[in-house]
């Protein structure tokens, strides 16, 4: 499941990890009941700055996320947890169709 961090939390997200490199701004802790922060998952700060969530590079970004993912050790954890019950990846990004979660989502989909 997906969910942006500004929208409440609910009984059925499961584990709620929080899928950004930066935390949330203007979002408390104790309101954002975050159970993991995996930041390192998140696109390195070069994709994300070239990025932009501009609509028009989606399809790129998520071909050059995709390969920073083989290498960045926090993927196979975030596979790991996934496995093992059910989770709501976390993030900020107003767009809700083209963000890292996304991608995210659609990769772990893939595996079960």
């Amino acid at each position: 499941m997906l969910k942006r961090a500004y929208e409440l939390p609910a009984k059925h997200d499961g584990q709620r990890i929080l899928v950004d490199r930066l935390w949330p701004r203007g979002l408390g802790r104790a309101t954002a009941r975050i159970d993991l922060w995996l930041k390192e998952v998140a696109p390195s700060a070069e994709l994300r700055r070239w990025f932009g969530h501009d609509p028009e590079k989606w399809t790129e970004f998520r071909k050059r996320y995709r390969a920073e993912l083989e290498d960045n050790p926090a993927w196979p954890e975030l596979q790991a947890l996934a496995r093992q019950g059910d989770l709501t990846l976390v993030y900020a990004a107003k767009d809700q169709l083209h963000n890292q979660a996304v991608v995210l989502k659609q990769l772990l989909e893939r595996e079960t």
